[in-house]
């Protein structure tokens, strides 16, 4: 990344490096590589090397199985609140997911070794990322049992929600056809899913571009799963919940 473009960002944006000790992060804070995280860019590939751990700020990135005639969907997402490449510091070195951006914007990404070397000295970052691991499984595991028990429209109303819990705004960026794919559904189940939602007033989709326009009700369209998540990671984590971002 530019030195102009990585000036105007910082990695305090990241709510989990924003939660940890000053002196942790200072630790961090020389290894801490600004990066441009572009839609659709592969973070890691399935059962490939991982040499970075990523801290996105801005950006959100999709956690994907796929399956080996290309078709995959999406066992979790990742943005501001966590990290992404926790086989890194788990002792797995790899995984057999996928990490895709799917909300471009940007991060940041510390080498293999750095990640641990903190790792392995205990401390508050230790803490943090083992905390941030069970709430990232806890929702690995309620997207799979919503993916079996939960319809479409269900699901599509927690993936928004989950997503836009990582952005700061009502507005996402996402055709339908990616939606899909997320989903692991038929493009036309979430056409279908979305048409209902829009005519009910809760989102406004127009050409990629989905605005929530009734988030309330919304939460209250949503199966249990979302609440489920949500909580796990304000328990688990609730100095990076409250972490502020930004500069």
């Amino acid at each position: 990344m530019a030195k102009s473009a990585a000036a105007s960002h910082s990695p305090k944006e990241n709510r989990l490096l924003a939660a940890l000790p000053e002196s942790g992060y200072q630790a961090l804070l020389p290894s801490l590589e600004a990066v441009a995280m572009p839609l659709g860019l592969s973070v890691y590939e399935s059962g490939g090397a991982q040499g970075y751990v990523y801290f996105p700020t801005t950006s959100i990135v999709s956690l994907l199985y796929v399956l080996a005639d290309g078709s995959s969907a999406e066992i979790a997402v990742t943005g501001n609140e966590g990290l992404v490449g926790i086989a890194l510091f788990m002792g797995g070195e790899t995984t057999p997911s996928r990490a895709v951006v799917q909300s471009a914007g940007h991060g940041y990404r510390l080498k293999a070794a750095a990640v641990k070397k903190q790792f392995e000295s205990g401390g508050a970052l230790q803490h943090l990322l083992l905390r941030f691991t069970q709430a990232l499984i806890t929702q690995m595991t309620q997207t799979a049992v919503c993916n079996r028990h939960h319809s479409v429209d269900q699901q599509l109303c927690r993936w928004l929600l989950l997503t836009l819990d990582r952005l700061p705004g009502d507005d996402l960026v996402m055709t339908q056809e990616l939606i899909a794919n997320m989903l692991g559904v038929r493009r036309e189940g979430v056409t279908e899913a979305a048409g209902k939602l829009q005519a009910e007033g809760l989102i406004s989709y127009s050409r990629g571009h989905i605005t929530v326009i009734d988030r309330p009700r919304l939460e209250a369209r949503v199966c249990e799963c979302y609440a489920v998540v949500k909580k796990e990671y304000d328990r688990l984590l609730p100095d990076v919940v409250a972490a502020p971002t930004g500069r």
